[in-house]
Parts: structure tokens; sequence; C-alpha cells
């Protein structure tokens, strides 16, 4: 039984963007400062982010002083990710790729092959959760992104706590500024910006999630995992921490057990995973749905900030704070 809603085509990259020499940057293992970019002068540099909340980011903090792509087009499922021949050149390309390891396969591959010297791993800026939440009595198999998570060994959906996401901007802005030097000041200042905005943000989810009558979240999948650590929450996921991971009758049993027995009111959905499973399960243990958006994506409307408000009042009604 298929628990994901049919994917568009991922497009490719618009044709027509500036071919920008490569140059050697920080190790992507550390995430630390390299040399500078090989733009030419008066060029911006480009960076490539590999998906949404790594766009914005990378948006906030460089600017206008940077040329901004993404790899993962609205609506997809990073975790779907293909690369494109021209998506592959665009990464061969790219003054900096900014990636998370472990979200999805194919960038990984790319950027070990064609950008190891000019990337910046997310996870690396961090320190990180370890990958729980998957289903022990699942397919032996697998999944290609189940398999990734396992191989880094960390969960990789860091961006749902914003302290923790306050510390990639900082990151992110001295790489640049030590990159750029002409830019740095730009860069650092953006970057303290983007830090303020993002701590500010989780202090509304502390505030907000700080005295509620439940503290336990059924999810669609296992991806808010730093949510719950963050704000003091428990997790339960109906798939593990990829979404394309299919939940075997016994992980469905065992998850309804526990949704009974913490009289749980609310499963939450996502808006690009099917929700039938989601929806069965709710009847089940007579529970509404919600949903809670694991801003894999851009949202229809809004931004990071704004969906991650919107998940804060969603929170709260389920989880009955006051």
């Amino acid at each position: 039984m298929s628990v994901r809603s049919p994917r568009r085509p991922l497009a490719a990259l618009a044709g027509g963007l500036a071919l920008l020499a490569a140059a050697a940057c920080g190790s992507a293992s550390t995430g630390a400062s390299g040399g500078s970019f090989a733009s030419a002068p008066g060029d911006r540099p480009r960076v490539l982010a590999a998906f949404y909340p790594l766009e914005w980011v990378s948006r906030r903090v460089g600017g206008a002083d940077v040329e901004l792509a993404t790899l993962t087009s609205p609506g997809v499922e990073p975790h779907d990710l293909e690369l494109t021949p021209r998506q592959i050149a665009d990464i061969e390309q790219a003054d900096l790729i900014v990636y998370l390891k472990g979200v999805q396969p194919a960038v990984d591959e790319a950027v070990a092959e064609h950008a190891a010297d000019r990337s910046f791993d997310v996870a690396a800026a961090v320190t990180t959760l370890p990958a729980t939440g998957a289903d022990p009595h699942g397919e032996e198999e697998g999944h290609e992104g189940e398999e990734a998570h396992e191989e880094v060994g960390y969960d990789p959906h860091l961006w749902l706590d914003p302290s923790r996401f306050a510390t990639v901007a900082t990151k992110l802005g001295e790489r640049l500024a030590q990159a750029d030097a002409p830019h740095a000041a730009g860069f650092r200042s953006r970057a303290a910006a983007a830090a303020a905005e993002l701590n500010a943000v989780d202090k509304e989810l502390s505030d907000g999630l700080r005295t509620c009558a439940s503290r336990t979240i059924v999810t669609s999948h296992a991806a808010f995992g730093y949510l719950a650590d963050r704000y003091r929450l428990k997790q339960v996921g109906i798939s593990g921490i990829d979404p394309e991971s299919e939940p075997s009758p016994a992980r469905l049993a065992e998850v309804a057990k526990v949704a009974k027995q913490e009289k749980v009111t609310t499963i939450f959905t996502e808006e690009l995973v099917n929700p039938k499973v989601a929806e069965v399960l709710a009847t089940e243990v007579g529970a509404k749905t919600a949903v809670l958006n694991p801003i894999e994506s851009r949202p229809a409307t809004g931004d990071y900030l704004s969906a991650t408000r919107d998940n804060l009042a969603h929170l709260r009604t389920a989880l009955g704070c006051t």
C-alpha cells in the first residue's frame, strides 16, 4: 500500500545561467572556509542550494551579493530528486553548493564527485540527532532515502529547530565572508539578522509549547525529531524518517495503541504525502487530522518563518496548550 501521492516531474533549472569557474573553497566535512570564489571581478558568486530551507537561509545571508539558484522545484519532495544533466553541470560550475548530506542521495553523490571542495554541508555546522523513528517491522529491502539516513547516522531534518538553523545562518555567513572579502561585512550583517529572526521564532515556539495538556505528536513520517527534542515533545512517526517508507501492519497497530493510550486528538499529515494512511488511523483512534509542515518545500504562501508559526498554531490546538 503506497502512502505517497503522485509527484510532478522535476523541472530542470532554467537555461542561460552564468557559468562560473570552479575554485577551491572549504571542506565539505567541516564546513570550514577556503579560497576565494572564482567569479570574475564584478560578477556575483553563484550559490546553489539543494532544497527549500537551504535556499531560504542562503537567500537571507547572501542577499544581493550572490546569484542564488535551487536544485529542487517547489512542490517536489526533496527525497525524490533525480538530477538532470543540466543540474549536474550547474553543480560543477557553481562557486558554492549549500546542501545537507543525507537528504538527497543524488545530490550527495554529485557533490562528492564534482564539488567536494566547493560545498557547505549544513549538517556539519551543528550538533545533529541520531536517526530514529524507522519501522522495525518494515520491508527488508528498505528504501534508498532511508538507507542514506542510516549511512550518515543522523536525522537530517535539523531546520525544524530554529535555534540550530540560526547557527547554520551564522556559519554560512562566515563561510561566504571569508570566500568573498569585499562583501564580508554584508554577509556577516545579514547572517546576524537571520540568526536573530530564527532565535525569535524559537522563543515563540518555546513559549507557545511550554504548557500543554499533551506532549505526544503522531506524524505521517518521523521528520520532526528536532522539533520534538527542542520543545520537549514526543514524536510517534507512522513511517520512518524517509516519507517513502511504508508502515507495516504491525507498525500501524503499534501507533494506534500509543495514540489511544495517550489520548491523542490529532493525527498530523503533510502536504506532499498522501494522507490516506493517516486518515484511516485517525478514524480508528477517534482523532481528527491536521497538517504539520516539515517545510521541505517552499510553502504555497509565505516562507519558512510563516510556515514555522503555522506549525506552532496547529500544535497548540492539537496539544491543548495554554
